[in-house]
């Protein structure tokens, strides 16, 4: 999948519906209940697109909320193992249980943007998840400007 979705991304994916082929790969890579994109826009965090058909209950909010909000100020991949406990969460849909973040850097070292996966599964997460999906997000930080 990895290299699929790089070519993909190298190839010169980046509209809406690009996007919303990479969340689906990744989603059933990772048999996840959804992957969204965000992207930072002025003082933002908004969605490009995610997996499925239905909408995150925050298409959009303030670039300081969120576990989205805490991957961008602090650079680093944020995994909440069961976001009951993560008082920093703000719910996509009411059945997730677990996420995580990976902020996207571009070339210019400069967090464009985030991919964020969430489960109905507590701890759904795995090492191995967080290294694919810190690749991808690479990937595209410096797809997108």
């Amino acid at each position: 999948m990895l290299q699929e979705l790089g070519a993909f991304i190298l190839a010169g994916a980046k509209g809406p519906a690009d996007v919303k082929q990479m969340c689906e790969m990744i989603r059933d890579a990772g048999a996840w209940r959804w992957v969204g994109v965000y992207k930072i826009s002025r003082g933002n965090l908004v969605i490009v697109a995610g997996s499925g058909d239905d909408p995150p209950c925050y298409p959009k909010f303030p670039v300081t909320q969120g576990l989205c909000g805490a991957a961008v100020e602090t650079r680093e991949t944020i995994v909440a193992n069961d976001v009951r406990n993560e008082v920093r969460y703000l719910p996509t849909f009411n059945s997730t249980l677990s996420e995580i973040v990976v902020p996207a850097i571009s070339a210019a070292n400069r967090v464009v943007g985030v991919i964020a996966a969430e489960s109905g599964k507590v701890n759904a997460f795995s090492n191995d998840d967080r290294e694919v999906l810190e690749r991808v997000a690479s990937l595209m930080g410096h797809a997108f400007k």
